[in-house]
């Protein structure tokens, strides 16, 4: 039961972090020209990429640490100000974020990088891995990376219908929502890495 809360408490917080209103936005910009199906692939593609580049840097975050030499304190504090700078550009959107149809396959770039794994999430899913000491907590992590992408597909596959019920104002308000949790999150990781750090 505890792993499964962990699970659960873990996938809504990575979900946060992946900026799920600028995806949505970005996402129905940059598809107003493909039918039902191509829409279904780069929703497919994104998620897809979304797990997999969150996957290779939880699991291989220490040594991304170790190879470049810095604490992991310090890279908390880092990953705090990116999130929330994140935060803050969430703050200030109006829901009008999106993209032309002449930029191609939007799914891996920009759709997984850098809106759905942005350096903020990129930095805050290496400090879930570094800290992750034993099993139990690595397959948290993978199994929560994994929700998180999947609602992140659902979101997109969604995504017209949502638009709908939302309209632009109501995105707008989503992102300013995230953007608020964002920014509690980015305090405590900075919180953290200070004390840690001066400690």
């Amino acid at each position: 039961m505890e792993f499964f809360s962990d699970v659960v408490a873990t996938s809504l917080k990575i979900y946060a972090l992946m900026t799920p209103p600028a995806v949505l936005s970005a996402f129905l910009g940059g598809t107003k020209h493909m039918d039902k199906k191509q829409k279904l692939t780069v929703a497919t593609k994104t998620s897809c990429a979304i797990f997999v580049i969150g996957a290779v840097l939880y699991l291989f975050g220490p040594h991304i640490f170790s190879l470049f030499g810095f604490t992991l304190d310090a890279f908390r504090i880092g990953a705090g100000v990116l999130l929330f700078l994140t935060a803050v550009s969430l703050m200030n959107d109006n829901g009008s974020h999106t993209l032309s149809p002449e930029e191609g396959d939007i799914s891996v770039v920009p759709l997984a990088i850098p809106l759905g794994m942005g350096p903020a999430s990129i930095g805050a899913v290496m400090v879930m891995g570094a800290t992750a000491v034993n099993a139990d907590k690595v397959l948290t992590g993978i199994f929560s990376l994994f929700i998180a992408a999947l609602g992140m597909f659902v979101l997109l596959v969604m995504a017209e219908p949502l638009a709908r019920m939302l309209s632009r104002t109501g995105i707008a308000v989503l992102s300013k929502l995230t953007g608020l949790l964002l920014a509690a999150i980015a305090a405590q990781v900075i919180f953290t890495g200070v004390r840690a750090f001066l400690g």
